[in-house]
């Protein structure tokens, strides 16, 4: 069988020509003169693999994609950008490969056999990765890691919530900051991609699109453990640190938060921190699919992304007529975008008016009768005062109003997000804090 290649760099020439001499399967069927002819030959079915020097440093992740959708193998030649690249999936050629040795690694990379890599390069299969979940994918591959030893991956922890404003942002704020006072290494993810609302929340006035940098570096596979820590701002809350990556500053950044992107940082952030808590976008349709290019950017894809690598997914849904619906229609969406997770479902802003006299009862009796499998583990009480105050502070409920109910329900879901799966939730001690804490610390974060 014949394995075409195309080539891209002069330094590949000389390893060419000997290919070439070899007349067996490896065949070079095409010397392209940039990267963008090498992609365009790779979509067309042209090649089989790829074959890179010069021009090596400007693939990203995205564009390794592209030659993977097209089912293009690529390898890099040693000295070329090569330890960034062999992190991303890519094998590397030596530099003194002989053209019968080049050759096998093509076929191997063709064949999806795992190539030897030389040594002081990252195993893309190596250890030092995340442990892999059946069901997750979209991953661009783990990033070079030059941590002494493999880590225990942290907890991810998704927010999501229907359209209609149940609370997602409230509740993914509070149950970080109540993770990190329980003693959790908590970072905080703005993955909304229509209403990016963490770092108002947090009264945090220079925003900066943390995870669109962080994206950024993952794409370009250099999002190490360091790079992460100082692209998060670390912010003070009731006393305690979270690591906080904000959200778009404008909506019509959202295709910069491409799916295998935002995969690798939430990889980087599960080894780097105990628990990361991301905060998604309502919408969890891909029909953008239907009327896009297959590797073009799509909008809900950092929800879908950031649900199909969770441990733990919460879902919100508003105690009303409308919220609570629009809750059980999209249970099963989330359930499908996270079928390796556990599910919490937490009814918000419990209140009379909206439920009527017994609101607790009667939406446990309408959710028996009417709703999906999982039962609404968490009801958490409406307390416009005490949220307003603290939205108004910048500050979070644990600063501004410690002993409030609402405030003791999301101290509880904290609890049930640290137990593991078919555990009882360990009781959680109470943990004061002083409206003067709150305003100082919101002021510091201005």
């Amino acid at each position: 069988m014949s394995i075409p290649v195309v080539t891209l760099g002069v330094s590949t020439w000389p390893l060419v020509d000997g290919i070439e001499r070899l007349h067996g399967p490896v065949t070079v069927v095409r010397r392209c003169l940039d990267l963008t002819e090498l992609l365009a030959a790779a979509r067309s079915g042209l090649a089989r693999a790829a074959l890179v020097a010069e021009g090596a440093e400007e693939i990203t992740a995205s564009l390794l994609d592209q030659l993977r959708l097209g089912g293009v193998a690529l390898l890099v030649l040693e000295g070329h950008d090569a330890p960034r690249l062999a992190g991303l999936g890519a094998t590397v050629v030596p530099e003194r490969a002989e053209p019968a040795e080049a050759a096998r690694l093509v076929e191997r990379a063709v064949a999806g056999a795992p190539a030897p890599a030389p040594t002081g390069y990252a195993d893309p299969a190596g250890a030092a990765g995340r442990e892999s979940v059946p069901g997750r994918t979209g991953d661009a591959g783990p990033l070079p890691d030059a941590d002494p030893g493999p880590r225990p991956a942290g907890r991810i922890v998704a927010v999501w919530g229907p359209t209609g404003a149940p609370g997602r942002t409230t509740v993914a704020v509070n149950l970080a900051a109540e993770l990190a006072l329980l003693g959790e290494d908590t970072a905080l993810v703005d993955a909304d991609t229509y209403g990016p609302s963490v770092a108002a929340a947090l009264g945090m006035l220079d925003e900066a699109a943390g995870l669109a940098q962080a994206c950024r570096l993952a794409d370009q596979g250099r999002l190490d453990g360091d790079a992460l820590r100082r692209t998060a701002a670390d912010v003070a809350v009731a006393g305690r640190t979270l690591r906080v990556l904000t959200g778009l500053t404008r909506q019509d950044r959202w295709p910069e938060l491409r799916s295998s992107a935002v995969a690798a940082v939430l990889e980087r952030s599960a080894r780097e921190f105990g628990t990361t808590v991301v905060d998604c976008g309502f919408a969890l349709e891909a029909d953008e699919e239907l009327s896009f290019d297959t590797v073009a950017p799509r909008r809900h894809a950092a929800a879908l992304t950031a649900l199909e690598h969770s441990d733990v997914v919460v879902a919100v849904g508003a105690a009303d007529t409308i919220g609570v619906p629009r809750l059980v229609k999209g249970l099963p969406d989330v359930a499908a975008a996270a079928p390796g997770a556990r599910l919490v479902v937490a009814v918000n802003k419990l209140r009379r008016s909206a439920a009527g006299r017994s609101p607790e009862l009667g939406i446990r009796e309408a959710w028996q009768r009417f709703g999906p499998g999982p039962a609404v583990e968490l009801f958490l009480p409406w307390d416009p005062e005490a949220l307003d105050e603290a939205l108004l502070a910048g500050a979070v409920l644990a600063e501004t109003a410690a002993g409030s109910p609402v405030r003791a329900g999301l101290r509880e879901l904290a609890a049930l997000v640290l137990a593991g799966p078919g555990e009882e939730a360990a009781p959680v001690p109470p943990v004061h804090g002083t409206r003067l804490g709150g305003r100082v610390g919101a002021w510091l974060r201005r």
